[in-house]
């Protein structure tokens, strides 16, 4: 991932490292209020020439869906095979800062996926929907590719819409093996276990469905030296909008009675036992980490998506790289 507050200095030289380390994509971020995900996606496409430039992810709320899909078909036109898009509802604090909070945000978001995949696959679209209006609206561009349209969400109800109405889900931070099962579940339709934690009756996630996972990352030779940069970026892990995260892991009642008995964020993290950073996180010694990513993809993760966890992006960019060459060595 293309961190959301890198220096402008840094941004092109961190995509083309990238690049040239040979990693398989670059996720760029829509965070509130730091950059644009169109802009920093094209900067880094044109800087760029191989890797795959993930935009994840734009809020619905905030934008209309035929020119949602204007822009990424531009980027499609441009950069073809190329460009995934990652469309979500956003956070509620920052959708209500900025007076873009729905009344029915699952509705808008169904809306807002199908007129834009509809219109990317070169469909002309007739829809009057509760929020999403399209009146004979078809886009004067015909793709050698159609990017692949995402839902960056979380949440029962949200993941279910996402496996009826995009072609991949993209699971925030952090997202573990017990997690991704849960996650998988409510996007087949799955039913919440009677204890709520887990899910029961799954049905199939969509065929080629992509799930995409974040998580915090640091790499060192030493396990330790890598959990101390990860803390950090873990300590605001179990607020209310990260509960769907922890409830199915098997420590979820001691991370709930730690996070409630600590004085700070900061406590916190620091209090959090090496066993639970090296779960919530990608962490720990290039073998170790490598061995992490694998169990997240033989638990059902298209791909896994590193955030640089440390002070300087381009250095940890460098130890991130390593990972690469573990899997290399590997028969």
């Amino acid at each position: 991932m293309l961190p959301r507050d890198i220096a402008p200095r840094d941004f092109v030289q961190f995509a083309r490292a990238a690049d040239d380390a040979g990693f398989d994509d670059l996720w760029v971020v829509e965070d509130c209020f730091y950059r644009g995900g169109f802009s920093q996606a094209a900067v880094a496409l044109a800087a760029t020439t191989r890797i795959h430039v993930g935009i994840g992810i734009l809020p619905a709320a905030v934008r209309n869906a035929s020119f949602t899909a204007i822009e990424s078909a531009t980027l499609a036109e441009l950069f073809p095979g190329r460009v995934s898009v990652g469309i979500g509802h956003g956070m509620p604090v920052w959708m209500r800062q900025v007076g873009a909070w729905p009344a029915s945000i699952l509705n808008l978001l169904a809306e807002h996926l199908d007129v834009t995949r509809a219109l990317l696959r070169g469909e002309s679209v007739m829809v009057a929907g509760h929020y999403v209006d399209a009146d004979d609206v078809e886009l004067n561009a015909r793709l050698e590719r159609v990017p692949p349209v995402l839902a960056g969400v979380r949440g029962v109800k949200s993941l279910a819409v996402s496996g009826r109405h995009a072609d991949g889900t993209i699971l925030a931070e952090p997202v573990t093996p017990e997690y991704l099962a849960a996650a998988l579940a409510a996007i087949g339709v799955g039913r919440e276990a009677p204890d709520g934690r887990g899910f029961v009756e799954l049905e199939n996630v969509p065929a080629g469905h992509q799930v995409v996972a974040y998580n915090v990352a640091a790499v060192r030779d030493d396990a330790g030296s890598a959990r101390l940069l990860a803390r950090p970026a873990l300590e605001w892990i179990g607020e209310p909008d990260w509960l769907p995260h922890i409830v199915p892991l098997p420590f979820a009642d001691e991370f709930f009675a730690l996070r409630a008995a600590s004085g700070s964020r900061a406590e916190f993290a620091a209090a959090m036992p090496d066993e639970w950073i090296d779960q919530l996180a990608i962490v720990g010694t290039p073998e170790s980490a490598r061995r992490r990513i694998d169990e997240l993809h033989e638990a059902g993760a298209t791909s896994v998506v590193l955030i640089p966890a440390g002070g300087d992006p381009i250095v940890e960019l460098g130890s991130l790289a390593r990972l690469l060459q573990v899997r290399a060595r590997r028969p």
